[in-house]
């Protein structure tokens, strides 16, 4: 019980200041930004139609574009892990350790994600809605939830309470 009072606060914590206005300006819209210009330097290695600008992809061929926006930039996700490393009993060093696997992690997958899209709705516009509104966001969340069991896995001496 401790595990998902202690959860629940830094959650609702996390994400009140993620929401602040503050902290959009000068964290979560750079670090956005930052994700569209990875995922378009990657694709642009294979693909020099492609540019980026902002938190935009766009193929100069067909014309199609994406916009990474809040909910797609891997932050929500990623709150959610730090929230469970945080809350679960364990040493300072090794939630260190869970947070920047984990967050590492849910940003790889995220940029392979974005990625993926980006190619799937030049194709079809409609499997593009239905693989970012259903599967992508159950990948990312059980990214999430393996991350964790992993990390909880090689906690030596797990406190049970």
């Amino acid at each position: 019980m401790r595990f998902f009072i202690i959860f629940f606060a830094i959650l609702i914590g996390l994400f009140t200041a993620e929401l602040s206005i503050p902290v959009q300006n000068q964290l979560i819209i750079p670090f956005t930004e930052m994700v569209a210009h990875i995922s378009g330097w990657l694709v642009q290695l294979f693909d020099k139609t492609v540019l980026f600008r902002g938190v935009e992809l766009i193929d100069t061929q067909s014309g199609f574009a994406v916009s990474i926006q809040a909910g797609c930039n891997g932050v929500e996700a990623a709150i959610i892990l730090i929230a469970a490393i945080l809350a679960f009993p364990s040493s300072w060093q090794q939630k260190l350790i869970g947070v920047v696997v984990g967050f590492v992690s849910v940003q790889a997958l995220n940029i392979l994600r974005i990625i993926s899209l980006f190619y799937l709705g030049q194709w079809n516009l409609e499997a593009f809605n239905w693989a970012h509104l259903y599967i992508w966001q159950a990948l990312i969340m059980l990214d999430v939830l393996i991350v964790f069991l992993v990390w909880l896995k090689f906690i030596p001496n797990v406190v049970h309470q």
